[in-house]
């Protein structure tokens, strides 16, 4: 079976609005134990966030939404993270 090039739900939120909600091929976070990369059947994890960027790609030009803090939860090639943006 072909996989789809972007297959991953990432869903970026904070207190007052939905910061991104859309399919990408790949996430990059910034951990609090360090930068990590989410990408296709990644494991299930819990993980907390400290200031940085989100980086997402769904093409050859990826985005980034600066962060204060958060919180990041990856299941079933679903990345939800619920953050504070840098103001």
């Amino acid at each position: 079976m072909e996989r789809r090039s972007v297959d991953i739900l990432l869903e970026i939120i904070s207190p007052e609005k939905v910061l991104v909600h859309r399919m990408v091929r790949s996430v990059e976070l910034p951990g609090t134990l360090g930068r990590f990369e989410v990408l296709h059947d990644h494991a299930p994890l819990i993980s907390s966030l400290t200031e940085g960027n989100i980086t997402f790609s769904s093409g050859d030009v990826p985005e980034q939404v600066r962060i204060a803090s958060g919180f990041v939860e990856v299941c079933e090639n679903h990345v939800i993270a619920c953050v504070e943006p840098c103001a």
